[in-house]
């Protein structure tokens, strides 16, 4: 392009921003912008509350239908010593911390023999900490972990809104210390109680690959995904792949 001979702006084009000029048309164009904020506040808006109303509405059936459940398996697990419900510090959406419900499955002081344990850690590249027979783990929860029962509490931080029914599983504060700025893309939304890695392998996928799916959900999520996710996630818990 020949930068020192521009091609002429089109009179038509010219007009339109003379009409801008006058107090009128100024006002016409703060209008117009306005008017074009507003819409998009309330697209995105919409789409945020069609999900909280799907979080709400699914969380609520999930507590009723399965409290006959939840209550059997919160008996077992007291029978089995120690506490029913374990409550562990997560980090959910923009970093905010905030405790996430689970059954218990590990011993009473499986936190303090984390450190014992780092060495064996079978994500070798990333952050996050998984072994196969973890000896921390309770024979009873072998098997509430193989099908995601231990995970059943969470139906309740879905309720209060600390959590959605889909989205990246949240990390712990330890994790989130070593995440790099890439990594920390997954704090955008809030944290899930399944998704795309999660019906994809799970523990089996490392965490560059959970980083990599996390952010694939976030940049294209719809209700419409969030739907799919969760129809697929009872094949994933039926046949127990990659939990560990």
């Amino acid at each position: 392009m020949n930068t020192l001979n521009p091609p002429p702006i089109s009179p038509g084009l010219l007009d339109h921003f003379a009409s801008f000029e006058s107090r009128g048309g100024l006002l016409r164009l703060n209008l117009r912008v306005s008017a074009r904020r507003l819409a998009w506040r309330w697209l995105v808006g919409g789409a945020d509350a069609a999900k909280r109303m799907l979080d709400v509405i699914g969380a609520a059936a999930a507590l009723l239908v399965l409290s006959p459940l939840l209550l059997l398996v919160g008996a077992l697990v007291r029978l089995d010593g120690g506490p029913a419900l374990f409550a562990q510090t997560r980090v959910g959406r923009h970093g905010r911390e905030f405790k996430m419900l689970k059954f218990r499955s590990m011993r009473p002081d499986a936190e303090k023999r984390l450190s014992e344990l780092l060495a064996a850690n079978q994500h070798a590249v990333g952050v996050t900490f998984k072994i196969r027979n973890d000896p921390r783990v309770t024979r009873l929860g072998r098997w509430l972990r193989r099908f995601s029962v231990d995970e059943l509490p969470q139906f309740y931080n879905v309720l209060i809104g600390d959590m959605s029914l889909v989205g990246p599983r949240p990390p712990v504060p330890r994790e989130v210390a070593l995440y790099s700025l890439a990594d920390r893309r997954r704090l955008a939304v809030k944290p899930g109680i399944t998704c795309i890695w999660q019906i994809s392998g799970r523990s089996e996928i490392d965490f560059p690959g959970q980083v990599r799916l996390d952010v694939i959900y976030i940049e294209n999520q719809s209700l419409l995904q969030d739907i799919r996710i969760l129809a697929r996630t009872p094949r994933a818990v039926v046949f127990g792949s990659g939990a560990y």
